[in-house]
């Protein structure tokens, strides 16, 4: 009978850049789990720390080959999407490799400031503030810019937002203007909630903006589906570049575009995107489209976010046991929960790169996995290239291990973290793994697994 090595073997050219098989035990950049699940144990989130690094010069080399290419006369700069993993040990890396900031909401300003006064950033940072500004918001890019953040730009969502900073800044300032694109067509509004209609911002800059103390330096356009090859993304990022173009005739300030975010990450290991080829395209239409309207090329800003910190996760299991439910449905359950841990595979159906850890050379066969909730929901049971799942069987030998990969992103903002979830499932242990000075694998305990203390405390117990 056929091993579970050899399921993956002709299902995916495997081993890959991450993944590989050492005896019968998977390795993760070389990263023997077996060994961290031998020291810390199970449930357990791991960060492998050097692939945020990884990313960001991948994308950053990408940018720049393009521009030497096209001989394209504006700059590029990464800005980290905070929104997908506000943890101090990713901002430490995003700074350690020269990013700059984007934020989403009042207390992202908190974390620009802590990281300031711990002498990690200086007030020269670029500070993009998206988002619907609540008062408080506004008020804390206010004093952030009153304190000498001068490259804090908040990017106009609305047009009563400017009225704030108008009178709560004291000097000169910039903003940016997010575009309302239009969605897909398949989705179920014709146009983004998010930023000021195509018709109305040059109107609006004239009538406010120009001759203020307001500098409008950038106009913003995101696409939710992400950045993607299709007629839809380069007809929305065309009507976004026509837009830059008769805005930059009438507004000299005007030197940059935020594209956003949206590079996917691998969801399995069927995975296939040209980063480079798409990173190309768009720096070749954005510069065409500027020289057939006599306009100076943009600076670019991008927005990554899943892309930075996605492929660095990865979820940690043990099979407790197996459930034979009726003639043909076995369950293995997990110690952990997938509503809880893993909230986007319960909410959007999101798959991850699923991999047993251990019994590589057991035969296999297909299961659906359960999670600890009394809820009926909480299930994974197909792969984003298969609607089944296949497993190793489970032998009296050793536990079987699984990990669930590229996790790093939106699990932890959107299934809370540290205080009260379903079933009190607790949050598991999370354990950073990096290269010390001398290139070797290290690992810390960034944070044990919750305790039914801080649970009643919440709880008012």
């Amino acid at each position: 009978m056929k091993s579970y090595y050899d399921l993956i073997d002709q299902t995916f050219d495997f081993p890959t850049n991450e993944f590989k098989v050492n005896g019968k035990y998977l390795e993760f950049h070389d990263v023997p789990l077996k060994d961290i699940i031998q020291e810390h144990g199970t449930p357990l989130r791991i960060t492998y720390l050097p692939k945020i690094s990884q990313n960001i010069q991948s994308a950053k080399n990408w940018f720049e080959k393009a521009m030497k290419k096209h001989k394209y006369e504006g700059s590029y700069t990464y800005c980290y999407c905070t929104k997908s993993n506000h943890f101090s040990f990713v901002l430490d890396k995003v700074i350690e490799n020269g990013c700059q900031i984007e934020t989403s909401s009042a207390f992202d300003i908190p974390i620009i400031r802590s990281l300031h006064q711990k002498g990690k950033i200086n007030k020269d940072i670029l500070v993009v503030c998206n988002g619907f500004k609540r008062p408080l918001y506004k008020q804390y890019i206010s004093d952030l810019i009153n304190d000498g953040f001068k490259n804090c730009i908040p990017i106009l969502d609305n047009m009563n937002e400017l009225d704030t900073y108008k009178e709560d800044i004291k000097g000169d300032f910039k903003v940016g203007i997010r575009v309302a694109a239009d969605e897909e067509p398949n989705f179920e509004f014709y146009t983004s909630r998010l930023g000021i209609r195509y018709g109305d911002i040059k109107d609006y800059y004239k009538e406010h903006i120009e001759g203020s103390k307001a500098s409008l330096k950038m106009l913003h356009f995101f696409i939710n589906t992400g950045i993607k090859d299709t007629a839809y993304y380069w007809s929305e990022l065309s009507r976004f570049i026509y837009k830059y173009c008769e805005l930059k005739k009438v507004c000299p300030t005007l030197d940059t575009i935020d594209i956003g975010g949206g590079f996917p990450i691998k969801t399995s290991l069927t995975f296939e995107y040209d980063y480079e080829y798409m990173v190309e395209q768009i720096v070749e239409n954005i510069q065409w489209i500027c020289n057939k309207s006599n306009v100076p090329v943009p600076n670019i800003i991008t927005e990554f976010g899943s892309f930075t910190v996605g492929e660095s996760g990865a979820h940690i299991y043990s099979i407790l046991d197996q459930k034979l439910q009726n003639d043909k449905e076995l369950w293995y359950m997990i110690d952990g929960s997938f509503i809880t841990h893993l909230p986007d595979a319960w909410g959007l159906n999101q798959k991850y790169i699923l991999l047993a850890i251990s019994k590589w050379d057991h035969p296999f066969h297909k299961v659906n996995m359960g999670g600890l909730t009394c809820d009926s929901m909480d299930y994974y049971n197909s792969e984003a290239h298969s609607s089944e799942v296949f497993l190793p069987l489970i032998e009296e030998d050793e536990n079987l291990y699984v990990g669930f990969f590229h996790t790093g992103a939106y699990q932890e903002s959107l299934g809370g973290y540290g205080g009260i979830q379903h079933c009190l499932i607790p949050a598991p242990k999370h354990v950073l793994i990096d290269h010390d000075e001398n290139g070797n694998l290290v690992n810390r305990v960034f944070a044990e697994e919750q305790v039914e203390q801080t649970m009643l405390n919440t709880l008012g117990y």
